[in-house]
């Protein structure tokens, strides 16, 4: 069974930095895609950042600039560096894995982890 397990969420005032880290387990292939998404109280999640295992990322405006996405491919793991955290970053963000295995499409999130950024 395939897990993803977020870590690194905090409390930070505005302007500081967290790293957010995905650790995974239970796979026995390289995932395609791997990313973080958030959801705020409220409002739908969205994309904050991915990264294929060739390379290619893409960011939401808001993060571009700030966050830089980076995995590990042989570890399947995927770290989130936030940098000038501003108050609307707060939210939940998870983690997310996907991609196809053969023909068969596989998406998979992880639990979540909270990061709160006070003014």
């Amino acid at each position: 069974q395939v897990q993803l397990m977020e870590s690194g969420g905090d409390l930070v005032q505005a302007g500081g930095s967290l790293r957010l880290s995905c650790v995974t387990s239970g796979s026995r292939f390289r995932f395609d895609d791997m990313g973080w998404y958030r959801q705020a109280p409220g409002k739908q999640r969205e994309l904050v950042a991915r990264l294929a295992s060739g390379g290619i990322s893409q960011y939401a405006v808001s993060a571009k600039d700030r966050f830089t996405i980076s995995r590990d491919n042989k570890r399947n793991t995927v770290y989130l560096q936030m940098n000038n955290l501003k108050v609307e970053d707060t939210a939940v963000y998870y983690c997310n894995a996907a991609g196809l295995y053969g023909k068969i499409p596989y998406n998979y999130w992880g639990q979540g982890t909270q990061v709160t950024v006070s003014a």
